[in-house]
């Protein structure tokens, strides 16, 4: 069986290395969350089902935050930045409770945005010492390597990608493991897939 790999970027490799499974797995992750979260308006983006206050808006800005800080404090030892600095001061809920305070167009784009800066610290990492590098996750005295870090994203992204399968089927009934084949997002930057 050949499989088209151009229609689905997405799916990570049949044969690689450790490395390009972990991304692949996490890419895969970020795709399908992206997807379910894709082209929704302020309503879209807010709503809420049963007793849970989570949305996919608030999703989207939490995701946004895990790949900053993930990749910016705990990988680089730098600060996180606007706007994560002045909201989190006080409130490590900040991101999901602010989120309906966003646009659909500011969501998506910090969202991208913070993927796509990811995605290049990562592969700057890589490119150095590998997976075994150490680093400090933001406090000198808990060090882990750059493997756990991206294991660590893989799964805030499981969490996540479940919550919002259900809120996305919730609010529209859209449902799958991934994206169609040759899907691309109607929203944000432009960097999916």
């Amino acid at each position: 069986m050949v499989v088209d790999m151009t229609e689905t970027p997405w799916e990570p490799p049949l044969a690689g290395t450790e490395a390009e499974h972990l991304l692949g797995a996490l890419d895969r992750l970020r795709t399908t969350f992206r997807w379910k979260a894709d082209d929704l308006d302020d309503a879209g983006l807010a709503t809420r089902i049963g007793a849970s206050s989570l949305s996919l808006g608030g999703l989207l800005k939490h995701l946004a935050r895990c790949e900053t800080f993930r990749t910016t404090v705990d990988l680089d030892g730098l600060p996180p930045g606007a706007p994560w600095v002045e909201g989190l001061v006080d409130d490590w809920q900040w991101d999901f409770a602010s989120a309906s305070e966003d646009t659909p167009e500011e969501l998506y784009d910090l969202y991208d945005s913070a993927v796509a800066k990811a995605r290049l610290r990562i592969e700057r990492a890589l490119a150095g010492d590998g997976l075994g590098q150490q680093v400090a996750l933001g406090a000198p005295e808990l060090v882990v390597s750059l493997r756990r870090l991206l294991y660590d994203l893989v799964e805030e992204y499981g969490r996540h990608t479940g919550h919002a399968d259900l809120l996305r089927e919730a609010l529209d009934g859209r449902v799958g493991e991934d994206p169609p084949p040759g899907w691309r997002a109607a929203s944000g930057t432009g960097i999916w897939p």
